[in-house]
């Protein structure tokens, strides 16, 4: 499992779908994106527009509670239902968490989600978390352990800062994690600008990315990271992914 995570603008959602692309490109096996951020930008990165979410299918079901089978409990049949609505794509299948349509506590979604985690994941090669912007979901534990936690942070202080903090806390949670790496996305400029506080993260430098202008058009052109032709991007995406699996 490679769970991604970062601070809001750091680019982490589009290197979690290009992650994901590489895998479905170039490794033989089942691959299986979660998108656990209730803005549920992952989807709309792999080109998937319409499919069902955890807090839709939860919510739905709360409304409709005279609807569940007899002899089942309400959470096992949205467990069930959960699990039905996982999204079969071309090479991929994908698993939606949403956002909820009024205020309200994420824990018991969270909890669902981790659960669902840990049924459904067990039946795929390889999967790739796009978690919350920030320490969200590893402050409530969502995913309660995984094999390679990737944290993404653009091309400044605050970002590989932030980063830091993120895999600080994830440690002061006695979360399992197999090994934690460091991206730094988005860099224009000399590494030796950042490198200082890169190496006191502690964590393994897996690759930079470039700024590219190429990637700025097509974050704003709403098509799939599958759409997006770029040799530098694509060699340097693979060569991270060779450190991941």
């Amino acid at each position: 499992m490679i769970a991604v995570n970062g601070k809001g603008g750091t680019g982490k959602t589009t290197v979690a779908a290009l992650i994901t692309a590489a895998l479905i490109d170039k490794v033989s096996g089942s691959v299986l994106a979660i998108d656990a951020d209730p803005n549920s930008c992952l989807a709309d990165a792999l080109g998937i527009s319409s499919v069902q979410t955890i807090v839709g299918i939860s919510e739905e079901v709360a409304k409709n509670i005279d609807n569940i089978p007899a002899g089942m409990t309400k959470d096992r049949y949205i467990e069930m239902r959960v699990q039905e609505a996982v999204a079969e794509e071309n090479g991929f299948d994908l698993l939606v968490m949403g956002r909820p349509e009024g205020p309200g506590c994420y824990c018991y979604i969270n909890n669902l989600l981790r659960s669902v985690i840990e049924k459904v994941t067990g039946n795929y090669d390889f999967v790739v978390i796009d978690n919350a912007a920030g320490m969200e979901h590893i402050s409530r534990r969502t995913e309660g352990g995984v094999g390679k936690l990737v944290l993404v942070s653009d091309y400044s202080i605050s970002g590989v800062r932030s980063a830091k903090k993120i895999y600080e806390l994830a440690k002061s949670l006695k979360i399992k994690i197999g090994s934690a790496g460091l991206i730094v996305n988005k860099v224009s400029g000399p590494m030796s600008a950042i490198d200082k506080e890169v190496e006191n993260t502690g964590l393994d430098l897996l690759g930079t990315v470039p700024y590219d202008d190429a990637v700025a058009d097509w974050s704003i052109s709403g098509k799939s990271v599958f759409e997006l032709k770029d040799k530098t991007l694509s060699d340097t995406i693979n060569n991270i992914l060779s450190k991941l699996i």
